[in-house]
């Protein structure tokens, strides 16, 4: 069965910084496409960052590129998501996700709060 868990949200100022863990467990996440998403209240869930199954680097969405980073770390089967200059705008739940063709697996979310 697989799990992803995630861990590290918080209540932070604007301009801090947070940083996320998604451990995943029951599977391997180099075989994945891995990404985290968030959600904020009435919007609907977007893409952050995400690292393709097999290859190194993140891809990023317009609104984080150059505050966040996606790592992975293949030895602890987790990845990460470095947020810098937060801004309140960032406020949502992030979740972590492994996808791959028509098979996707979600974590149970962790709550950002950018708050002055």
């Amino acid at each position: 069965q697989v799990q992803l868990i995630e861990s590290g949200g918080g209540l932070v100022h604007p301009g801090g910084s947070l940083n996320l863990s998604c451990v995943a467990s029951g599977t391997l996440i180099y075989i994945w496409d891995m990404g985290w998403f968030r959600q904020a209240p009435g919007e609907q869930r977007e893409l952050v960052a995400r690292i393709v199954r097999k290859t190194d680097g993140a891809n990023y969405s317009a609104s984080v590129r150059g505050r966040f980073t996606m790592t992975r770390d293949v030895a602890k089967n987790a990845v990460y998501l470095q947020m810098n200059n937060l801004e309140i705008e960032d406020t949502a739940i992030y979740y972590c996700n492994a996808n791959y063709l028509s098979t996707a697996h979600w974590g149970q979310g962790t709550q950002v709060t950018v708050s002055s």
